[in-house]
């Protein structure tokens, strides 16, 4: 019987569903579509609002197709220009700090699985218990300012998140998948512990090292707490996040300020320049996402699995 579902399987041969598998497969399939439409309507409103005039927006809501087309929200937001140099800032930031975040991320994770390492459970227990007990924001800011004298230093930024506990344990579950005869064999042929990551373990963590980059390089794009933290006014340029969310508050302010005199409020975007914010922010990492959806789905599954 086996024997011949094989053959009916490489033949190609189409087999015939139940009505009951019909009926589920109907309603996984309905229940997906909803359930895709849910999440890309809000994208959709976003990018509709954003290009709608404030008055529009003011008096029947967010949209999708825009009324009432125009660009004033965006004009705002590039005026100065310096949106630009900040994009540069994060943009290189995220490169360097998703590479080096990796490269430290990666040895650390093989080196605790190494069967040969003596202390990799302590250095284990320790790394999970900064997950669960943390000092607190005064003594991290007193760390950061007072002891590594980081203030308006982009170090101040790109330190904190290089790597995390949640990140090490997700890729020592990772590691675990690959044999250690993997390592022996390496070592037999003479080659050293840097040679034998290098040549022999990397190749085989694609997806591992595609899913912690991603999220190392949505850590450093999003990246707007530690910005206000440790960048004071005299940085000039700051990363994105943070300087789009200066845009905002400065735009309110602005509100607030010319209430009562003779320039008009309405012609002030107030919600259309946040939607605007939000596509500028998010574009360019949405755009990224289809390249490494398929490291990033095994990935998260083979890390699931040998944990």
């Amino acid at each position: 019987m086996a024997k011949q579902d094989k053959d009916l399987a490489e033949s190609g041969a189409k087999v015939k569903l139940g009505t009951s598998d019909k009926v589920i497969r109907g309603f996984g399939y309905a229940f997906i579509t909803f359930y895709t439409i849910c999440c890309i309507l809000p994208f959709l409103v976003i990018i509709g609002t954003s290009f709608t005039s404030e008055a529009m927006v003011r008096a029947e809501g967010v949209q999708i197709i825009p009324k009432d087309f125009s660009l004033e929200a965006y004009k705002m937001v590039t005026k100065s220009g310096g949106i630009w140099k900040s994009y540069l800032l994060t943009i290189l930031m995220t490169a360097v700090g998703t590479s080096v975040g990796l490269s430290i991320i990666s040895m650390t994770g093989y080196a605790l699985q190494r069967k040969d390492f003596s202390f990799r459970n302590g250095i284990s227990f320790f790394i999970y218990f900064t997950s669960l007990f943390q000092a607190g924001l005064a003594p991290y800011y007193l760390l950061m300012t007072q002891t590594y004298h980081l203030t308006d230093s982009y170090l101040a930024v790109l330190l904190p998140l290089l790597m995390s506990p949640w990140l090490i344990i997700l890729m020592k579950n990772f590691v675990k998948a690959i044999p250690h005869e993997i390592t022996e064999s390496g070592k037999i042929d003479g080659a050293g512990d840097f040679r034998i990551f290098v040549s022999l373990i990397l190749p085989m963590l694609k997806p591992a090292l595609a899913t912690i980059g991603l999220f190392l390089a949505l850590s450093y794009w999003n990246e707007w707490y530690q910005s206000s933290l440790f960048l004071s006014s005299k940085v000039a340029v700051k990363p994105l996040q943070y300087m789009l969310y200066e845009i905002v508050n400065k735009n309110d302010m602005l509100r607030n300020s010319v209430a009562g005199q003779y320039i008009n409020l309405a012609d002030i975007p107030q919600e259309t320049i946040k939607m605007a914010n939000a596509v500028l922010a998010t574009g360019p990492i949405v755009l990224l996402y289809p390249f490494v959806q398929k490291y990033f789905i095994s990935g998260i599954t083979v890390g699931a699995v040998k944990g």
